[in-house]
């Protein structure tokens, strides 16, 4: 097993705590009939219980094929709301229903509904591109839902006589303008742990390990971005530190640290560096954070926090579906 520290950066638990609260998770487990999906932005000791590990993406795609009765989805609140959209029959369960997305915070749904009219009352063809980091509301307004891992794709299925509204991540709108050489409508939206790495602690970082790769992932301001060997999301990240080969390398890693664990778990031979943050050695995300061993013993014991069914699922799930899922 892991070791016994826990999402919280200061809390620790005993490890015989830890071990007792992995076998009574367990025990809940098969009692509940349910499977554990788990973010690679979770703690070690959650992603290391979970039954499916991945993106938003991946896990998606895992959710529409769970066969028990019960979710556990450790993540944030959008990934469980997805997850009960394409499941409509079965429990989700977040184990803290304040596990929330400044991402999804950025977009509220009325401010976007009352900017698409203002686009349309202006004569403006467009088709709203949504990064999945968003509200049920928010995807309900959408033609399209991105991850990291799709978006490529799905913006060259937007026709190019129409504009592109992307929200609400305005640095991934950036890099996918460069990628795909689209001009898009940026909404003013970012991820509050990749807004705030250092561009000079990560060149001093550089400077420390010159013959080191940078890995960055493309909600990363530009000026991080330009100083990577490598952009992409957290799967494309696996991907391209499995093609290293057998050398040992070291990887500078600008995304949330926990998928520092998902690396070495994976890909052991390499040595791992977190790209600092303004404020702090390495960036947590504290909504992903809020997710414990504890609370997903609990959810389990109690049946809640559960995801309640809400009627613009409905439509949610049809952009969802048909972006992600064919």
């Amino acid at each position: 097993m892991s070791s016994a520290v826990t999402s919280s950066r200061l809390h620790v638990i005993p490890l015989d705590a830890q071990e007792a609260l992995e076998e009574e998770i367990l025990a809940l487990k098969a009692r509940e009939d349910a499977t554990i999906l788990a973010h690679y932005y979770q703690d070690g000791t959650i992603q290391e219980l979970a039954d499916f590990t991945g993106d938003s993406l991946s896990l998606a795609r895992a959710a529409s094929r769970v066969s028990t009765g019960t979710i556990v989805f450790c993540g944030v609140h959008f990934m469980a709301e997805t997850a009960k959209m394409l499941n409509p029959d079965k429990r989700v369960l977040l184990p803290d229903l304040l596990a929330g997305c400044s991402l999804a915070d950025s977009c509220p749904a009325d401010k976007l509904a009352a900017y698409q009219e203002s686009l349309r009352a202006s004569g403006v063809r467009f088709q709203t591109v949504t990064y999945i980091n968003s509200s049920a509301a928010v995807k309900a307004l959408s033609d399209w839902i991105v991850t990291s891992g799709n978006a490529v794709e799905i913006i060259r299925r937007v026709p190019p006589d129409h504009e592109i509204l992307f929200v609400p991540d305005r640095h991934l709108g950036s890099y996918l303008e460069e990628v795909t050489g689209r001009d898009m409508i940026l909404w003013d939206g970012s991820c509050m742990v990749h807004e705030v790495f250092s561009v000079r602690d990560l060149l001093r970082l550089k400077k420390k390990l010159p013959q080191g790769l940078v890995i960055a992932h493309p909600e990363c301001p530009a000026n991080i971005r330009e100083h990577a060997d490598f952009v992409g999301g957290t799967e494309a990240m696996l991907r391209f530190v499995r093609e290293l080969g057998p050398e040992p390398r070291d990887v500078m890693v600008a995304t949330e640290a926990n998928m520092l664990w998902q690396l070495q778990q994976t890909h052991p031979h390499h040595r791992y560096h977190p790209v600092p943050g303004i404020t702090c050695a390495c960036n947590l995300c504290p909504h992903m954070a809020r997710n414990t061993l504890a609370k997903v013993r609990d959810c389990l014991r109690d049946g809640q926090p559960e995801i309640a069914w809400n009627p613009l699922f409905e439509k949610a799930r049809e952009v969802v579906e048909r972006s992600l899922l064919r």
